[in-house]
């Protein structure tokens, strides 16, 4: 398997298209609701560790708690990635539909 990126140092080394680095924060991934209720509405959110610390939150390992819930967390780490500039269109070439090729090019920007 190719190794398209790594972590080093706090930074996200991206290989591909030229060696990039972008910093990255560790965060946390609100998978579910061990014991208590939801009542910050976090499960299926990610928070930055610094986040959790000033909600009141306490993070170990694969768990957070938070006043009298826990949750069970998948670690991670957040970093912004700046897309590639599109591609520029060719004047002499007509689409046949705009919305199809704005959603085909969101779907590859994503990928």
């Amino acid at each position: 398997m190719a190794e398209k990126a790594d972590l080093q140092d706090g930074k996200l080394v991206v290989k591909e298209g030229g060696a990039s680095t972008h910093p990255a924060t560790p965060a946390a991934h609100f998978v579910k609701v061990v014991s208590g209720e939801d009542t910050n509405g976090l499960v299926g959110r990610v928070k930055t560790i610094e986040q959790i610390v000033a909600l009141g939150g306490e993070h170990l390992a694969d768990s957070v708690i938070m006043g009298d819930t826990a949750y069970e967390v998948a670690e991670g780490y957040l970093t912004e990635v700046q897309a590639p500039a599109p591609a520029k269109a060719d004047p002499k070439k007509k689409t046949a539909n705009p919305e199809a090729d704005l959603l085909a090019a969101f779907i590859l920007d994503k990928l």
